[in-house]
């Protein structure tokens, strides 16, 4: 896949960056990095999108990149996908590049050095804890990869507090805030909001409990199942609206069906549009066991929703408990259902909704974040920065047959 826009578009962009990903899969990374993308390429920046493995699920959202190329790597360490990622910065001649995540940014490095460029290397570090032992491994290889990197930009303080004394960091290093669009990501009117109500079957009198996330382990769905029967156990009529679809969803059902409230738990399946769902609902929730800085929980609150989150990433950072929302320690469904049964009051929830579209309006925006990246992309790119092309193969031929020998035990 590839394709550019018409030489007549370039006129007036200042900013030249390579925008590189794992994939464009339905997560976090994906969306922070084509969002972007378009809202640089609107500044007038000349903004070109690279995907490692062919996964173009979010490619339609890719709206305004120059151009749009995917190097169809078929392994996990392909050199021949690093290969074309090199002659592509020799084409398009970079003066930046930003990669997200550490599997793009191993190969960003690696071909970075192939085409003898110098242009500055930004990773945006999406992830706070790793739980397999893979994982581990792996990230013992990454290191000196964040080592080398012109910069590391953590998205919340909490991030940088667990990975610095980890020894993953660059040279630079920068906290940048997740942010979201508050004209797209608004509070829906009261006469849209019941149509999806009644679209999905839900009373006027339900107290509906959203959650936002594919339905992965991780993401510990079940919890907020447990939560809902303990709610309509006090008599207060909890339904649970879980947004997505994903491998735990069998386990999501047989839970619900356990204790009696397969009635009360709706799973919408995925949907390339959630607002009407969060719109639909009266709180939202995040229970997951690890998460960075949750689009999720920006979403809803930009939205006017109370969010209730599990105390983890930069969750502390985002929400003021009792203002914005509530958080809860990981695991500790007791602490989740009392927080629930404060926002099952009208008013309660009301207030602490328009309190978290304040906060999301004032400090965490979309435009806010795209202002900072542009000014950390246009730090990097100062003049000097690119300099002369570096002689390649004495750059690269040790680094990538050594990585190569050492990721294929790990891929």
């Amino acid at each position: 896949m590839h394709f550019r826009r018409g030489d007549s578009a370039r006129k007036g962009w200042h900013l030249k960056t390579l925008f590189l990903t794992g994939s464009l899969v339905h997560g976090g990374a994906e969306r922070h990095t084509i969002t972007l993308v378009n809202k640089l390429a609107e500044r007038g920046h000349e903004c070109h999108a690279v995907y490692v493995k062919n996964d173009p699920s979010q490619l339609e959202r890719l709206r305004n990149a120059a151009s749009v190329e995917c190097l169809h790597a078929a392994r996990y360490f392909d050199p021949s996908a690093v290969r074309r990622l090199a002659s592509l910065i020799e084409r398009e001649q970079p003066t930046s590049i930003l990669a997200a995540n550490q599997y793009a940014m191993l190969y960003a490095s690696l071909a970075r050095r192939l085409a003898g460029s110098r242009a500055p290397l930004a990773v945006v570090w999406h992830t706070t804890f790793v739980s397999t032992a893979k994982e581990h491994v792996q990230m013992v290889y990454y290191r000196p990869f964040f080592w080398n990197a012109d910069c590391v930009v953590y998205v919340c303080e909490a991030q940088r507090r667990h990975w610095h004394p980890r020894l993953v960091r660059g040279r630079r290093n920068e906290i940048i805030h997740n942010g979201v669009d508050t004209g797209h990501w608004k509070p829906a009117s009261e006469a849209e909001r019941a149509a999806t109500r009644a679209q999905l079957g839900l009373d006027e009198r339900d107290y509906v409990v959203g959650l936002s996330a594919v339905l992965r382990p991780e993401k510990n769905h079940v919890q907020l199942v447990d939560a809902v029967a303990a709610l309509r156990r006090r008599g207060i009529p909890a339904r649970a609206l879980l947004i997505g679809d994903g491998p735990t969803r069998g386990a999501v059902d047989e839970r619900a069906r356990a204790l009696g409230i397969a009635d009360h738990v709706i799973i919408t399946g995925f949907q390339r549009d959630v607002r009407p769902f969060v719109a639909a609902a009266d709180t939202m929730v995040l229970t997951s066991f690890a998460e960075a800085l949750s689009l999720a929980a920006l979403e809803g609150m930009a939205m006017g929703k109370p969010v209730v989150h599990s105390d983890v990433g930069g969750a502390a950072e985002i929400i003021r408990p009792g203002r914005e929302g509530f958080l809860f320690p990981v695991g500790d469904t007791p602490a989740l259902v009392e927080h629930l049964a404060v926002l099952a009051k009208p008013g309660v929830r009301v207030a602490m909704g328009a309190n978290a579209r304040e906060r999301v309006e004032l400090q965490l925006s979309e435009h806010a974040m795209v202002d900072r990246y542009e000014k950390l992309l246009s730090e990097l790119e100062a003049p000097g920065a690119a300099g002369e092309p570096l002689p390649a193969r004495s750059l690269v031929t040790p680094a990538r047959s050594a990585v190569r020998a050492d990721l294929s035990k790990i891929a």
